[in-house]
């Protein structure tokens, strides 16, 4: 089995992002006006806080974009809104021939779209995907759906746009992580949770093309739909932070299968990094353990689920079971394999919890 993560930023470039958005928060923010929680409602003229729409420019200009725009939903609740923009109920969505995420499956049953698949990693399946169904917009997952998925984002864009087929690329998971998103290698729209970049419950971001991003602003007109003032300067505080945060991970997640392949967890057969969907490492046992092994680690600490996977909530380790895609993927895995993301923790922490739970057999007592 091989897996082909996306590559993370290193410290360095997530340090260089970090200063790129401050920058340009310094320009759109004199004096002490950054020094504010925001303000409320629907500004006249505008029809939104005036708070909201000025962090929505900073964001364009961080992803090099024509607009952007916050929506309620987090990041499904942005996907709904980039497909709403892009489609018309009953229309041709194309898709990768992976299983889809479970809460992007509900939008696209919602809107009651006739669904296509192509293998992004073949590029020449999915050309003939195009010319056979003619789809009116393409959906992208930018992170890993299947533990073999290899195809590269800018690729599958490249050649949507020479058949003129609209994007919608889903980069949760890997926005602010990885050096571009969809919408800087060209796609229509990205979109992404806020509330997975330490920002706040609730609340996701699209970006792409101006006319796209006013046809979803239509759709969300009354006031009920707005993200307030304050939320839009929560949602950019935790932007600030995010790439330097998910750089320091990426490292513990390096160190983590470094370790465990050098033998230190006897119970462990390999362990290895992949976009399942956050960047996580995955640690395959010899025997089907991963039960006993997830009980025991939740009780020495280990997080037992996700809040928002990678929200400011989540500062221990999550312990937790592969992701249903990729259980249905390979459903023989869901018995010797699990995930561990580091959250904010470091490698010895991981490994003490670990080595502990680990210690059972199959039976479920201590060797």
């Amino acid at each position: 089995m091989q897996s082909y993560p996306l590559k993370s930023m290193t410290m360095a470039q997530a340090q260089q992002q970090q200063f790129k958005l401050v920058d340009i928060i310094c320009r759109h923010f004199p004096g002490a006006d950054f020094l504010s929680q925001g303000d409320l409602g629907l500004v006249p003229d505008l029809h939104q806080p005036r708070m909201t729409q000025r962090i929505e420019r900073v964001i364009a200009e961080y992803f090099g974009a024509e607009a952007a725009a916050f929506v309620n939903g987090a990041g499904t609740g942005a996907l709904r809104s980039g497909l709403a923009a892009l489609l018309r109920p009953h229309e041709t969505l194309l898709v990768h021939d992976a299983p889809v995420y479970p809460t992007t499956k509900t939008s696209i049953e919602q809107m009651g779209l006739n669904v296509v698949y192509a293998d992004f990693n073949c590029t020449n399946q999915l050309e003939t995907s195009i010319k056979q169904y003619q789809p009116a917009t393409c959906l992208i997952q930018h992170t890993r759906q299947k533990i073999d998925d290899c195809y590269a984002l800018q690729n599958i864009i490249a050649i949507l746009n020479q058949y003129h087929i609209p994007s919608l690329v889903d980069d949760n998971y890997a926005a602010m992580k990885v050096p571009h998103i969809g919408c800087e290698y060209g796609a229509t729209l990205s979109a992404f949770s806020c509330f997975k970049l330490l920002g706040p419950q609730g609340v996701g971001v699209v970006v792409g093309q101006q006319a796209v991003i006013d046809k979803l602003r239509h759709g969300m007109y009354s006031g009920g739909c707005q993200i307030q003032g304050y939320q839009a300067m929560e949602a950019l505080r935790g932007l600030v932070f995010a790439p330097v945060m998910h750089a320091v991970q990426s490292e513990v997640n390096e160190s983590l299968v470094t370790r465990l392949n050098q033998g230190e967890v006897p119970q462990v057969k390999r362990a290895f990094i992949a976009n399942a969907q956050s960047k996580v490492v995955l640690v395959e046992f010899y025997e089907p353990i991963a039960d006993a092994v997830l009980a025991t680690a939740h009780t020495l600490g280990a997080l037992p689920y996700p809040v928002g996977a990678e929200s400011k909530f989540e500062i221990p380790p999550l312990f937790y079971r592969i992701s249903d895609t990729f259980r249905q993927a390979d459903p023989t895995l869901e018995k010797r394999m699990i995930r561990i993301n580091p959250n904010r923790s470091g490698a010895e922490t991981i490994m003490r919890i670990l080595q502990a739970s680990s210690r059972l057999n199959i039976s479920g007592k201590y060797l």
